[in-house]
């Protein structure tokens, strides 16, 4: 131990040497907090980011019978939900999700609209929502007429006694009848083609909200830009349409040879077993009568399992195309594609199926294997939307920009089909996490066709730092719509790529982000179990990452200050003292290139702990020539605030 009066001296050459910390904004003690988890783990929920030994959710099956009328573009159905409550407590209530009522004019989502409108409006003044005709409880083999409430576009259900905790089951049986808007907050709707209507339908069935250890009841009102949060299980629907439509869902249909041609039947075989795309039926059959069977109505059954939700489309305009998926286990799947005449070339959804087999196959390598046994890809007036098993896009997309929306909306059956996050309140973990598995993608794809050319993010800093940005952790209904596609979708993108590429190192971060996959599918991960997933697997403490960049708007901007020789007579053989400083709140590893006059160039390499002693950080380096530039962030990775201070010169 040092006496008293040396510590005081070494004290006082130290904050001497870093006065120029009184200059910046940079804290070391609030970067490098040693509190960051607001709760230890528990049984429940581990401290290493992975379920607990006791981890719990609940489970919802459902049956549904639907009819479209085609000529009124309404759905008719019922609804049967079994409802397994496997939490502790028991349920005097339950809440569903009634999305549809978005849709009437009285609705929260109308009141929430801004005059200008924008992406979730609620276009035309269509005046729509559910028409509940009922709802009856059955419990313990004894059905009553349900006690309900409906409060906007949720549901609270009586029944008679609490649902029992720890597997206690309850049946819900729905009747309801909507009409399907022709603009449906670009998430549903309908498209008019020369051949007939195209109809997305989504949302289209009373849902169960979660009940979590996190929140109870998640019943956030739906408004139109925050997404969804659902539970898990097994679903079996039917929709009984015209025979001329074509009916495209998720999961599996179960029932080809009713509702296909025997033709159609031998080549959706056919295309089973074939890596080229397969015409099902080719886009001089669409007016081809022959082409659909001969009857009035006909009755699509479909079933998927393990899944949060279905979707389904429908159209007697479609040419529909299918081709092989190849997953590594060995199992197969169908990539397919239902979309007009109008689009049916090779520069635009022709090559749709190619595109749903290539981004599945990578997703499936990357992450973890496709669960489902088909995968649609449907052009209508959607311009993109996720549901498992199918993908909306818009009808226009064309070459790379119909790639890249197929790419990122099938990216979405792993963030959040498989990994449940909560869409209501934390996008950046179904749209930032999709965002960054895109890029590598786009390399992956027929040898990098549609791979963009490496990103400077120097160039990015003032659009990610601006005076109007905000924080990753905003719910996506209080986000300012012109920032969304930065909040939700780049920034968190964007961090992952700079876990993965500059602070763990790519195979360090791709094991450790398939290591969250594998032990969050299925199941309802909070950004908490994000994070401590991540630094438990890869060995690294990354609060100053967290803190800096998905919880906070804290800005980057690495600067070399100076540059000094060891001897006096600045000999370059006795070596040089390079002086670097970080003046804003988030630390970052930091890379240098160092170059001399001869023109040879090194480069320093220092961990981001060197933060950890404050704002300027000095290090030696063994030089033989005089230095003539310095450059910090040489490969530009980090959005910087202020370039001009990343370069240092002496010619």
């Amino acid at each position: 131990m040092r006496s008293a009066k040396k510590c005081l001296l070494f004290a006082a050459l130290f904050a001497c040497a870093n006065s120029f910390a009184q200059k910046t904004n940079y804290d070391q003690h609030e970067a490098f907090a040693p509190m960051f988890y607001p709760a230890y783990g528990d049984k429940v929920r581990a401290a290493d980011g992975t379920p607990g030994p006791d981890y719990w959710q609940n489970r919802a099956d459902y049956n549904i019978q639907a009819t479209l009328d085609d000529s009124l573009q309404n759905v008719k159905g019922v609804v049967t939900i079994t409802y397994t409550n496997n939490s502790p407590q028991s349920l005097p209530f339950l809440w569903l999700q009634l999305d549809q009522n978005i849709y009437n004019l009285q609705s929260r989502g109308v009141a929430t609209t801004a005059i200008s409108g924008g992406r979730w409006a609620n276009r035309n003044q269509f005046d729509g929502g559910y028409t509940i005709e009922s709802v009856q409880v059955t419990d313990n083999g004894k059905t009553l007429d349900g006690n309900y409430n409906i409060t906007d576009s949720r549901m609270q259900v009586k029944p008679a006694n609490a649902v029992k905790a720890g597997g206690g089951t309850i049946q819900l049986k729905i009747a309801f009848r909507f009409t399907i808007p022709e603009y449906g907050t670009d998430r549903l709707g309908r498209l008019n083609t020369k051949n007939g209507w195209i109809n997305e339908v989504a949302q289209w069935y009373p849902r169960m909200c979660v009940y979590d250890n996190v929140n109870g009841w998640n019943t956030l009102p739906y408004l139109g830009q925050g997404e969804f949060y659902l539970e898990y299980g097994n679903i079996d629907y039917s929709i009984t349409a015209p025979a001329s439509q074509i009916i495209v869902g998720s999961g599996e249909l179960l029932n080809p040879k009713d509702v296909l041609t025997a033709e159609q039947l031998k080549r959706w075989e056919a295309a089973k077993n074939s890596d080229t795309t397969v015409a099902i039926r080719a886009a001089a059959e669409v007016t081809d009568a022959a082409s659909r069977p001969s009857k009035e109505h006909l009755t699509w059954k479909f079933r998927c399992t393990n899944t949060r939700d279905v979707a389904w489309a429908s159209s007697a305009a479609f040419v529909w195309d299918a081709a092989r998926i190849n997953l590594p286990s060995g199992r197969k799947a169908i990539a397919a594609s239902a979309y007009p005449v109008e689009v049916a070339t090779d520069s635009a959804w022709s090559r749709s199926t190619e595109y749903v087999k290539g981004a599945i196959e990578f997703y499936s390598r990357y992450l973890y294997e496709y669960t489902y046994p088909v995968a649609t890809n449907v052009a209508g007036i959607v311009g993109g939307m996720e549901y498992p098993g199918i993908v909306f896009c818009g009808s226009r997309a064309k070459k790379g920009d119909l790639w890249g929306v197929t790419s990122h909306e099938f990216g979405h059956n792993w963030f959040p089909m498989i990994v449940g996050s909560n869409e209501r309140k934390f996008p950046w973990m179904d749209e930032g996490f999709n965002t960054f598995i895109n890029t590598l993608a786009d390399t992956a794809f027929n040898k990098g066709e549609y791979k963009e050319q490496p990103m400077n993010r120097w160039n990015f800093a003032n659009r990610i730092f601006n005076d109007s940005s905000e924080n990753l952790f905003t719910v996506p209904d209080v986000t300012q719509p012109r920032n969304l596609g930065m909040v939700a979708y780049f920034k968190p993108g964007m961090g992952l790529t700079l876990l993965r590429e500059n602070i763990l190192g790519k195979a360090r971060f791709d094991s450790a982000f398939s290591y969250y996959v594998h032990k969050w599918a299925f199941k309802h991960p909070t950004p908490y179990d994000f994070f401590h997933c991540i630094e438990n697997y890869a060995g690294e403490s990354l609060d100053w990452f967290w803190r800096g960049w998905f919880m906070n708007q804290w800005k980057i901007d690495q600067a070399v200050t100076d540059v000094s020789y060891v001897s006096r007579d600045r000999d370059p053989a006795q070596g040089a003292v390079i002086t670097i400083a970080n003046n804003e709140q988030l630390p970052m590893p930091v890379v240098i290139d160092i170059t001399d006059a001869a023109g040879k160039t090194m480069r320093k390499t220092l961990p981001v702990e060197i933060w950890q002693h404050g704002p300027v950080w000095k290090f030696k380096v063994n030089t033989t020539a005089k230095i003539t530039k310095v450059v910090i962030d040489p490969d530009k990775n980090y959005p910087d605030i202020n370039k001009g201070n990343n370069i240092w010169t002496d010619y």
